[in-house]
């Protein structure tokens, strides 16, 4: 996380406490005047659930005693007359008793939309869409029915004196008639509060419904303005802290991370910077830049003399080399017996070989990279042929050298194996063929080198020559290379495994 993140949470932190103040006074004036709005509405709610509860509980009453009364004298008239009083009061409520047949004895039929039959004795009340509706089954088959229109509940539910905005309804688990209703509240920050009470008639309740206590403008501006003072200070010092000591800082590290060697990093690039200890550092790290210039150039000073010595040094030892050649070779012409000539070559392809790897590696080190295999073998054959001896009239050697580079150890140790081979066929077979070849392996940093001549195929003649002179050679040449040379006696092949380096 970038500094300037790191510093701005840190202060953001530090003055939370500030916007959590704000925030719990908020909170409890809010909660006060909600309790207070709370309360207010339980008073109302129970006066008027109150009233509407004895209303209904009274006439439904009177509605069930008449409907008996009924039952046991059809034509007693006091009794209906008593019930229509009662009623009248209301001023839109209408009552009807009927007996079995469904002629109604007391009060005026009116029909009760999807009214289901009721068993004896049993009491309904229907909360239906215009009003409320209460049944009451006889024991003899007669009904009673009361139907009470919205207008009439509200009415009874409206509670005394000055009341604000409200509404009401009666409900009945998912069932509901609405009395009166509150409609919107004013605002996006309007709540409301809803006071319930269970009336004692086939599950109905009375619900209430008021405004709750609303988030005044200036509590809602003194919050928000703490708020952004609480955001504003985090910033200001945030802001602080980035010309102080981010910018510049970022402005150092990305002229640190310019810098090449051998260059002075440049304070002046940097401008002003306010921060003392920030300048200090950038002075320092001028300080370091001279210092490593100067042993830059010391170090290109010493490379210098580093190559001119290497080089002096390969062109001693190419001229001892060619010394030690010319000398093998003055002795080989003074020589007085064949055999002592052929001595003499024998060396001096050793030397020539050793020649070849040395002419290569210099050029390696000149050009960084690995000696070419093809190329030094190309070379030794050539060696090997301007060498041979005098018998050696029709000696042949075919190369098939993929391009691979090797290190200076394994160029070594090839060439002197490759000599030992050819010589040692030459020696069986003065006119032999001899085939080599140098191919990928099947490891990335492996190849196979073969050698296959018809003179090395299994014969006494190759037998003592390798118990005498070139077996304990080649076999030592081979754990140079860290690999085993396989000797196949039926075609006459020599194959061993050798370490590349990688291809030209």
């Amino acid at each position: 996380m970038p500094t300037g993140a790191k510093v701005f949470l840190i202060l953001v932190g530090a003055l939370l406490p500030l916007a959590l103040i704000a925030l719990f006074t908020t909170i409890q004036t809010t909660r006060t005047a909600d309790t207070e709005a709370r309360a207010r509405l339980h008073a109302i709610a129970d006066e008027s659930s109150g009233a509407v509860e004895n209303v209904l509980t009274n006439e439904v009453s009177q509605l069930g005693q008449v409907l008996a009364a009924l039952e046991q004298d059809p034509h007693d008239a006091a009794s209906c007359v008593r019930l229509a009083g009662s009623f009248a009061a209301q001023g839109g409520a209408r009552f009807a008793i009927a007996d079995a047949q469904g002629r109604v004895l007391c009060g005026q039929r009116f029909a009760i939309p999807g009214a289901a039959p009721l068993r004896r004795g049993e009491m309904r009340a229907s909360l239906l869409a215009d009003g409320l509706a209460v049944r009451i089954a006889g024991s003899s088959g007669m009904t009673a029915a009361v139907w009470y229109p919205v207008s009439v509940l509200s009415a009874l539910a409206r509670p005394s004196g000055f009341v604000p905005d409200y509404g009401a309804a009666l409900v009945r688990g998912s069932e509901r008639l609405t009395l009166r209703d509150l409609g919107g509240v004013a605002g996006p920050l309007g709540r409301r509060e809803t006071a319930r009470s269970d009336l004692s008639l086939d599950r109905l309740a009375f619900e209430m419904v008021m405004p709750g206590a609303p988030v005044t403008s200036p509590l809602i501006i003194t919050t928000v303005l703490l708020v952004l003072m609480w955001i504003a200070a985090a910033g200001i010092g945030w802001f602080v802290v980035d010309i102080l000591l981010i910018r510049p800082l970022r402005r150092l590290r990305a002229s640190v991370g310019r810098y090449q060697p051998g260059e002075v990093l440049d304070m002046r690039r940097f401008g002003a910077i306010p921060a003392q200890e920030i300048r200090e550092l950038g002075e320092t790290f001028q300080q370091i830049t001279r210092t490593v210039q100067l042993h830059e150039t010391d170090l290109a000073d010493g490379l210098v003399r580093q190559t001119k010595l290497t080089r002096e040094v390969h062109h001693r030892v190419k001229n001892n080399l060619q010394v030690i050649s010319s000398l093998i070779n003055f002795h080989a012409r003074g020589a007085k017996s064949a055999e002592a000539s052929e001595a003499y070559a024998s060396i001096q392809r050793r030397v020539d070989a050793l020649a070849v790897v040395h002419r290569h590696h210099y050029a390696e080190m000149e050009e960084n990279r690995g000696l070419d295999l093809r190329s030094i073998l190309g070379e030794l054959a050539a060696n090997i042929r301007a060498t041979a001896p005098e018998r050696a009239v029709g000696l042949g050697i075919t190369l098939e050298i993929e391009p691979l580079l090797v290190n200076q150890d394994v160029a070594i140790a090839v060439a002197f194996l490759i000599t030992e081979l050819v010589e040692l066929a030459v020696n069986c077979n003065a006119s032999t063929q001899v085939r080599i070849s140098v191919k990928a392996g099947e490891e990335p940093d492996r190849a196979i080198l073969r050698v296959n001549s018809p003179a090395l195929v299994e014969n006494a003649e190759l037998d003592a020559l390798l118990a005498s002179r070139y077996g304990r050679v080649i076999e030592g040449l081979a754990r140079q290379l860290r690999t085993r040379l396989h000797h196949d006696p039926l075609v006459g092949a020599y194959e061993a495994s050798i370490a590349i380096t990688g291809r030209p």
